[in-house]
């Protein structure tokens, strides 16, 4: 689990560190490749580390960038530490 949760931090502090350089509004391509994820549940266990980077490499490019300075969008709650976590 630790190994997890240390993976996790590192694709978080990834992501963030490069909000500046990302558009807000995803891509329509970053969007169109979520359908990658559409997939039934497997039968089995997945690792947690697959999961993960499955996320990270298709689900993070098709979020809007809200935690950066240039997101000018609806009130959606305070970026604390434990609410960006989250």
């Amino acid at each position: 689990m630790k190994e997890l949760l240390h993976e996790a931090a590192r694709r978080a502090q990834l992501y963030v560190s490069n909000i500046h350089q990302r558009r807000v509004a995803p891509a329509s391509d970053s969007v169109a490749r979520l359908e990658h994820l559409a997939e039934p549940f497997p039968n089995e266990p997945t690792d947690p580390r697959e999961v993960l980077a499955l996320l990270d490499e298709y689900g993070s490019p098709a979020t809007v960038a809200s935690t950066g300075g240039r997101y000018f969008g609806f009130v959606t709650g305070g970026t604390l530490p434990a609410s960006l976590a989250a």
